[in-house]
């Protein structure tokens, strides 16, 4: 569920920041994640992770690799130690399906504590996929299909509608799950097969398959630059179904030494990426999905949102970053959320870019982000800031939104003058976009420079539609505040909106 209108962060967590230490103990990789809360926005700070390959040989055996175990005793004490020099005191330890299955699990998590000095909870499989799934709720919004969290031995299935998670599946589908028990010609009946399994969740799917997961991500960077895709950013580069298929084709033919040339695919992701992309083919035809969506968010993120979910059922994940952002620059942060009720009226009958609720939110966030390039040299701001955005760590935004963000951003601070052709923001959306973009900078500007990018002045100005004129209302006493600098601005946006300026 999401309010129908744009508002600001939800109250109860305004102003709030907490750092917040993940450890995640996979089949495959144990990784430490400390993350800043800033409000309900949540930014990673500090990642480090060792390959352990704690379920490698498990199938065989029941039991956990010996030598992952003694990888993972070394760095754990070591994350204990991290954590200890930064004084993180919120931490949580979460292990997944190696640990979970292994009948020497609870020994190896009695270990840890013991010479560890860390606590671990041995999820199931699925809290493993809900928590994932919140994850991914918390990063992108509103959602609408399956989410599927890929680890080194397992996969979980989670029905995902609105920022409600549904009941999660765990199946036995990671690679050192299926790779070490069958061969090359086994492996599509076998997928297909235990697939079946969670036929309630694939029978009745939105569109969308939300892909977490290292080895889908890594299928990601392959897809990237297969297509050559003009912005390296994994969190909501989207793919459409007969991409999946292409690509998970082209990675059958591609040998090890191949793929790990690809650039984001590490050497040790190579060796499983062929299958990951087998199995992303199955699901999404199993499934019917129209498109695969790759989130950067799953477990480590739904771990920290868990603990209250209002950070990710309430509010909008775009416009909480978006204020986490500017609040750390801006001299008057609130200005932003009151510019953007300033320039709505001017835009209420402009021709749709996204569709009219989400042009809504993302004029509400350009408002929010006015101040975002003001600790920047002014003869480099416009790039700077333009840059920022499209990389800037920030949740609910797809890839075509990014780039019309930085659009309008660039031209806030640039006025009329363009971003070079080969900008990567300009390969990503289309020439009536980039219109929209141009008038909605030039309005962020106008604000900017009638009120000092301060509210309480900006309430003495009204900016206003009228037939086929762009009016500036000035409240009386206060016309000697529209300087003409600002009247400039006045034309330059009218010029743009193709409207005549007037000032009354």
């Amino acid at each position: 569920m999401s309010p129908e209108g744009v508002q600001a962060a939800p109250a109860f967590a305004a102003g709030a920041v907490r750092d917040i230490a993940v450890i995640d103990i996979g089949s495959n990789s144990i990784r430490l994640v400390l993350f800043r809360l800033e409000g309900r926005a949540l930014f990673p700070m500090f990642n480090e992770k060792t390959m352990a390959a704690l379920g490698r040989g498990a199938n065989e055996t029941g039991r956990l690799n010996p030598d992952g175990v003694e990888a993972a005793i070394r760095t754990l004490k070591r994350f204990r130690s991290l954590l200890d020099a930064k004084a993180i005191e919120e931490r949580h330890i979460v292990a997944t399906a190696a640990v979970r299955t292994c009948e020497d699990g609870p020994a190896f998590a009695a270990r840890v504590e013991r010479e560890c000095g860390l606590k671990v909870q041995v999820l199931s499989g699925e809290e493993e996929g809900r928590l994932s799934a919140a994850g991914v709720v918390a990063g992108i919004g509103d959602c609408d299909g399956v989410a599927g969290d890929l680890g080194g031995s397992s996969l979980e299935l989670t029905p995902v509608s609105g920022r409600n998670v549904g009941t999660s599946l765990s199946l036995a589908l990671g690679p050192l799950a299926v790779l070490d028990e069958k061969s090359p010609r086994e492996i599509k009946p076998a997928i297909d097969e235990i697939l079946e399994r969670a036929a309630p969740i694939l029978d009745r799917p939105g569109p969308v398959f939300y892909a977490v997961g290292g080895a889908w991500r890594a299928f990601a960077h392959l897809a990237m630059a297969g297509e050559g895709h003009p912005l390296e950013v994994l969190h909501e580069y989207a793919l459409p179904r007969e991409d999946v298929f292409k690509y998970a084709d082209f990675a059958a033919t591609q040998s090890e030494a191949s793929l790990a040339a690809t650039p984001g695919v590490s050497s040790k992701r190579a060796a499983t990426l062929p299958y990951a992309a087998q199995l992303l083919k199955r699901v999404v035809k199993r499934g019917g999905f129209e498109r695969v969506v790759f989130s950067a968010n799953g477990l480590r993120e739904g771990v920290v949102f868990a603990a209250d979910p209002r950070l990710y059922i309430d509010g909008d994940p775009l416009l909480s970053g978006a204020e986490a952002l500017v609040a750390a620059v801006s001299p008057e942060p609130g200005f932003g959320i009151r510019l953007a009720d300033w320039i709505e009226p001017v835009f209420e009958t402009e021709r749709e870019v996204f569709s009219r609720s989400r042009d809504k939110v993302l004029r509400a966030a350009a408002a929010r982000l006015t101040d975002y390039g003001v600790r920047f040299h002014p003869d480099h701001r416009a790039d700077l800031t333009s840059t920022q955005m499209l990389y800037a760590p920030l949740s609910g935004l797809s890839h075509p939104e990014r780039a019309f963000l930085a659009l309008a951003l660039h031209h806030r601070y640039a006025g009329k003058a363009a971003r070079p052709e080969t900008c990567p923001s300009r390969r990503l959306v289309d020439d009536e976009a980039e219109g929209v973009a141009l008038r909605l900078g030039l309005a962020l500007r106008l604000g900017a420079a009638l009120s000092g990018r301060t509210a309480a002045l900006l309430d003495h100005f009204r900016l206003e539609r009228s037939g086929d004129e762009l009016v500036l209302r000035v409240a009386a006493g206060m016309e000697d505040t529209a300087v003409e600098r600002a009247l400039q601005r006045l034309d330059q946006l009218a010029s743009a909106m193709d409207l005549k300026p007037k000032v009354v």
